[in-house]
């Protein structure tokens, strides 16, 4: 099967782990074979399931169980289980890094026309029966027509800032500050003031009393000026002429 590097399409993942993708290797029916590379300049060769695969219990677990074989044996008891087993499949690639979530993928060193991570994809569809040669139709699966690359879920969102208690209770005491400083200034605006002038009294209206006219006294009687005759004086210009004194002589 040709290995030869193509550009990443519309839907590969530009980073698997530790690993960024740089190319794809190879597209099969039941995973995709990516090259990768980690900070430190190692080129890995990465296996990842196609979305139907991955959704499939049965086709995941076989993915699963294939590249736990080919894993570095542990030490313990597990480990010692596992070489008495004789635990790894002949051939098969020597696993640096996995992932086993919803998305698994499996990285193993890469070899230019060596064994790659497609290696472990093999397994994951069922081939022959156990009764011996197979007749009648191939089976095939069901997820088989989704061949999009099974993307591993973002990370979860960082959780938001908490604050400290200390910071909590000086903020709730300057929040109670202000709002007593407001009820305050609210019930000074509001309240009754001490100091208010009282209404004053209205003024009456004005009575009108009607007085009887002055009456004139006898002192205030004018009395008429006598007239002179027509002889006296010369011209009558109308003077009155003050009596002579008797004191005088004539």
């Amino acid at each position: 099967m040709a290995t030869v590097a193509t550009p990443l399409q519309y839907g590969d993942p530009p980073r698997l782990g530790a690993y960024v993708v740089r190319a794809r290797l190879q597209a099969l029916p039941t995973g995709f074979v990516y090259l990768g590379q980690d900070s430190d300049g190692r080129v890995v060769s990465i296996a990842l399931l196609t979305r139907g695969a991955a959704l499939d219990a049965a086709a995941r677990e076989r993915f699963l169980l294939a590249v736990r074989q080919a894993a570095p044996v542990r030490g313990g008891v597990r480990g010692w289980m596992a070489r008495a087993r004789g635990r790894g499949a002949a051939g098969a690639p020597r696993v640096v890094a996995m992932d086993a979530g919803s998305s698994p993928w499996v990285a193993v060193p890469y070899e230019k026309g060596g064994p790659g991570a497609g290696w472990f994809l093999e397994s994951v569809l069922v081939t022959g029966t156990l009764i011996g040669e197979t007749h009648g139709p191939d089976f095939v699966p069901y997820w088989l027509g989704d061949r999009a690359p099974a993307l591993p879920l973002p990370p979860p969102p960082a959780p938001p800032p908490v604050e400290t208690r200390r910071a909590v209770l000086v903020a709730l005491s300057a929040l109670a500050l202000l709002l007593t400083l407001t009820g305050a200034i609210a019930w000074l605006l509001a309240g009754p003031r001490d100091d208010a002038v009282p209404p004053s009294r209205p003024i009456p209206g004005t009575y009108f009393l009607p007085t009887p006219p002055p009456v004139p006294s006898p002192n205030d009687t004018l009395k008429p000026s006598p007239t002179p005759s027509p002889g006296e004086g010369g011209t009558g210009t109308g003077r009155p002429t003050s009596p002579p004194d008797p004191g005088e002589d004539i």
